[in-house]
Order: structure tokens, then C-alpha cells, then sequence
């Protein structure tokens, strides 16, 4: 278990050349790594331990119920929940004769937790692996090794001049390059609420509220605490198995089941639920961001300009009026991969050339 979850760390490694942002990064990167190690953990649980246990006081052999209840489904009696335990009820949401005729909240989900865990993170991926194939290494391709200093003048200079004359050859004709890596912040957004409102209808629609009940909880009153986590993932619940008797008639044992595997379930899904809420917050300020950069261009200089401070705003003013957003955010991509110094000299001989084109044309 320990050497699967080491292998994970390859995917923090640090990018040599960045193609996007540090939130897109934590969705598919750390996003992803927590979902697999989730579902690692209760894969773990699930098969390599005893996830559930069932008390039986009956002639039928205990692996059977354990494993007929596992199967199928237990479940326990909501009413029961509020009653008072050792005095009521054995345990919380447990009931008997009078209880039980009432409505019964039946639970299967946990066999298939680790599995949903695992398409989350697949889900979570594939903004990453549409914007891999959209981008197509372009960035890495224009950089030329100049995000290192370890390049002679004379190389430097070359790569420089190569870089400078894709820049003019290709003026104008990036919007499509930040439009569909937009797209896919976007579709980071939609995916989180996506996986938010899976979870919810996977809980029985206990998720939305979950992680508030449980700070509820944690402030509570002694006397007036009642456990969230033991609603949504009880520790035990109950199984009713029916045979045929010595008669020939139909006889059912009730059988009291130990789910041990919820005690990881209801830690994970707590965690998951800030983490989703964080990162929903967190996208959609982003893509609120990334709204008001295309609806109000003045401010594109002042961004271009904080990524840099080598450059002169003069430069920068002057060759940002000139640019579509495509081609602004080319440049800004380029100020996070570029040596600062090397940076400054790509724009300030970007612009004078542009300058110098358009009065040839003009």
C-alpha cells in the first residue's frame, strides 16, 4: 500500500515549462492524486479486510451472513437516530419491533465507493489531457531552451531571433490557443459542481450538507450532539436473511452488521467536501477573473507588466495596444517560462519590430 501511494508523488514533480495556472494544477494534479489515494485506501479496506461484520445467533454460519449481507444491502431506521442509546436503542439509528415496522433507510453505496472515487479522478483529469492535446507542446516548442541560463550569448541570440520571428509570423492567430485553454478552466468548474451533485444523489443527498452538520457538531453541546457522520455512514446497521425452515416455511434471522469500512468512508468524504468547496470557490473566482480580462483590456498591461518588472511599462503599454488577447496571453505565458532579462529583451524587440512593420504598411 505504501510503495502504491509513493508512486503517486511523480505527479507533483515541477513542470520545466508551465502552460497553465496554479488552480488548474491543484484540480488535476492534486485533485486527481487525493481521489486515487482515496480509493486506494478503501480498496484496501474493502479487500484486503474484514469491511463488514454481522453478529448471528442463529445455526447459520457466520460467513454467510457476512457475506449475504455485504452483498446486498443493510440498513438501519432514521427515527432511531434521535433515541437514546443503551436505554432505546442498542446503537444510533438501530431499532426493534414497533421501529422497524416504519420506514427503513437501506445503504449499498459502500461497495461501490472506491470505484466512484477512482471515476472522479479520471474525471478530473480530463480537462488536463484535452488542454495536452489542444496545446499540442507549442509553448515548449518557442521557449528553445531559454527558460535556462545556461546558454552562450551567441546561442542565446539565435533562439531569441527564431522566438521574435514566430512571434511576427504568426501575429494575430493565437486566440484559439487562450480561448480553448479558457475552455478548459471552465470545464474544471463544471466538473467539480458535476462531482459535487454525484456525490450528493451517491449519498442519498446527504453531501450538500454534510461538511455543515459535521461543524455543527464539532460545536455543539454535549447533551445536544447528534453525529452526522453516523447518519450518512453508520457504523452499524442491521440485515434481515430469510431461508426455509425445518417446516418448510420461510423464516428470517435479523442479524446486527459492523461496517468498519465506514469509519474510513465518513473520514474521506468530510475531507472531500471542503477540498470540492475550496476548489469550486477557488475556479469560479478564476474564471470571474478571466472574464473581466476579456471584457476590460486596460487592465492587460497592468498584468503583463506585474509578471514582469524588467520590462518598462512604456514597452509594454505600447505593445499591448497592438495585441489580440491571444497574443497577449502568449506573451504572458512566455513571462512565466522566460529568464526575466531574456523576457525583456523578446518584448522590447517584439515591439519595436511590430511598430516598425505597421509603419512599413501604413
Amino acid at each position: 500500500m505504501y510503495n502504491i501511494l509513493a508512486g503517486l508523488k511523480e505527479y507533483f514533480r515541477r513542470q520545466e515549462i508551465v502552460t497553465d495556472n496554479v488552480i488548474f494544477r491543484l484540480h488535476y494534479i492534486f485533485t486527481t492524486v487525493l481521489l486515487i489515494a482515496f480509493s486506494l485506501l478503501v480498496t484496501a479496506t474493502q479487500y484486503v479486510g474484514n469491511p463488514i461484520q454481522c453478529i448471528n445467533d442463529n445455526d447459520i454460519p457466520i460467513h454467510v451472513i457476512n457475506t449475504y449481507c455485504w452483498i446486498s444491502t443493510t440498513f438501519t431506521i432514521p427515527t432511531s437516530f434521535m433515541r437514546a442509546v443503551g436505554s432505546e436503542v442498542p446503537h444510533p439509528g438501530l431499532g426493534a419491533g414497533l421501529y422497524e415496522s416504519k420506514d427503513q433507510k437501506h445503504y449499498a453505496y459502500y461497495q461501490w465507493v472506491c470505484f466512484i472515487l477512482f471515476f472522479q479522478a479520471i474525471l478530473c483529469y480530463v480537462p488536463r489531457w484535452l488542454w495536452s492535446a489542444w496545446e499540442g507542446g507549442l509553448m515548449q516548442t518557442i521557449v528553445l531552451g531559454l527558460n535556462s541560463g545556461l546558454k552562450t550569448v551567441e546561442e542565446r541570440t539565435v533562439k531569441k531571433r527564431i522566438l521574435i520571428d514566430y512571434l511576427l509570423v504568426h501575429f494575430k492567430q493565437h486566440n484559439m490557443y487562450a480561448i480553448r485553454y479558457w475552455f478548459c478552466e471552465v470545464l474544471c468548474l463544471v466538473n467539480i459542481i458535476g462531482q459535487l451533485y454525484l456525490m450528493n444523489r451517491f449519498t442519498g443527498g446527504e453531501f450538500f450538507s454534510y461538511g455543515l452538520k459535521v461543524l455543527s457538531f464539532a460545536n455543539a453541546d454535549q447533551e445536544e450532539r447528534f453525529d452526522p457522520m453516523v447518519y450518512v455512514f453508520p457504523r452499524v446497521t442491521k440485515c434481515t436473511f430469510h431461508k426455509f425452515g425445518s417446516s418448510g416455511t420461510i423464516s428470517r434471522h435479523d442479524s446486527m452488521c459492523v461496517l468498519s469500512q465506514n469509519i474510513i468512508n465518513e473520514k474521506t468524504y468530510i475531507f472531500l467536501w471542503f477540498w470540492f468547496i475550496i476548489m469550486a470557490t477557488l475556479l469560479a473566482l478564476l474564471i470571474v477573473y478571466r472574464a473581466i480580462l476579456l471584457a476590460v483590456p486596460r487592465i492587460r498591461p497592468l498584468i503583463l507588466h506585474a509578471r514582469n518588472r524588467f520590462v518598462p511599462s512604456e514597452v509594454i503599454n505600447a505593445i499591448s495596444d497592438k495585441l489580440e488577447v491571444g497574443d497577449w496571453w502568449i506573451l504572458y505565458m512566455l513571462g512565466r517560462n522566460l529568464e526575466p532579462l531574456v523576457y525583456r529583451e523578446v518584448v522590447s524587440e517584439l515591439s519595436k519590430k511590430i511598430e516598425t512593420n505597421e509603419s512599413n504598411n501604413a
